[in-house]
């Protein structure tokens, strides 16, 4: 196995060498901007790191890998333009430094791309596996932004709801990366079914140390500013425990600061997470979620080299900052 460093080079490398057509530039200049803005690169690494722990040279996945990048960039650029966010890891959106026309094109194209480099599977009696696996995610995530807006319109979303939610918004792209590194190398169903398990167990965990640190961060190592969930009154993980706790003064009270907007309301709410233990409940939460993970790749045949590497990467869902 090789370390997340390495992967990480590895796929920025590849990203890097993605032959675009020179016209017309108004289309590929933004999908070149989007790609070049770097990010974790966990998908992708996810799928490399899975090929190889099944016991094959990670680049025989390589397409795989970038067109899982290529859709989940796709998804942040039309997400952007959804939510009108300015900024993205950084730098000005795509619809903010082009305009929405441009942000959905260029997001329609990186889709169509995604799936071509999908399809690039050496193996062809893989295809078939590869690109089932690709379009049912590909259908869940849309599902789970569907659940994500209609949230913004109820005050009844429970729990329940939003791990529902989260987890096709967020976590099955993660469980896809690592079956799909697994389908590729040709590895027996449990082991794929059980890294499935391990991803989706691990997107949870993610996306919820997500919403932690949004509230309890600190800026300048989790890249912007705190707060934001709070401002724009967010259904995570948090402010749904807050609107169904026990306390009834507490929930009149944040359903009274619904809709507004300031720096005393981030430290208000702020103060009843504490107040009602609920970050210590999203902490529990996100504990619970990496232990799962580490029990699904516990469960495999896999080397033990590779248990630890994915065995860390969860470990570290637990304290990571950015």
């Amino acid at each position: 196995m090789n370390t997340p460093k390495w992967y990480a080079d590895y796929i920025n490398a590849a990203v890097a060498d993605i032959p675009y057509p020179s016209e017309p530039s108004g289309l590929y200049e933004p999908i070149a901007y989007t790609l070049a803005s770097g990010g974790k690169r966990l998908r992708p690494m996810l799928v490399l790191a899975a090929c190889e722990a099944c016991g094959v040279e990670c680049g025989i996945a390589l397409n795989q890998a970038l067109g899982l990048e290529m859709y989940h960039n796709f998804t942040l650029l039309h997400d952007d333009v959804m939510d009108r966010a300015d900024v993205r890891r950084g730098r000005p959106t795509v619809h903010v430094k082009w305009n929405d026309s441009t942000a959905i094109l260029s997001g329609d194209a990186m889709l169509t791309m995604a799936g071509q480099l999908m399809m690039k599977v050496a193996d062809v009696h893989k295809l078939r596996p590869v690109m089932e696996l690709f379009n049912t995610t590909a259908m869940e995530i849309y599902e789970g932004q569907q659940y994500d807006m209609d949230f913004e319109q109820r005050m009844d979303v429970s729990i329940e709801d939003y791990l529902k939610m989260i987890r096709l918004k967020t976590s099955v792209l993660l469980g896809a990366a690592c079956k799909l590194g697994a389908i590729v190398a040709g590895a027996d169903q449990d082991t794929a079914d059980k890294l499935y398990d391990y991803g989706t167990m691990l997107g949870l965990a993610f996306q919820l140390q997500d919403d932690y640190l949004d509230t309890f961060g600190d800026p300048a190592v989790f890249g912007k500013a705190i707060g934001g969930d709070i401002l724009n009154d967010k259904k995570t993980y948090l402010y749904i425990s807050a609107l169904n706790c026990e306390n009834a003064e507490v929930r009149r009270e944040i359903a009274a600061l619904l809709g507004t907007r300031s720096d005393g309301k981030i430290a208000r709410v702020r103060e009843l997470y504490v107040q009602e233990g609920i970050d210590l409940a999203c902490r529990a939460a996100i504990d619970f979620y990496s232990q799962l993970a580490e029990k699904a790749i516990a469960e495999t045949a896999l080397p033990e080299n590779a248990k630890e590497f994915f065995t860390t990467l969860a470990r570290n869902s637990r304290s990571r900052c950015s």
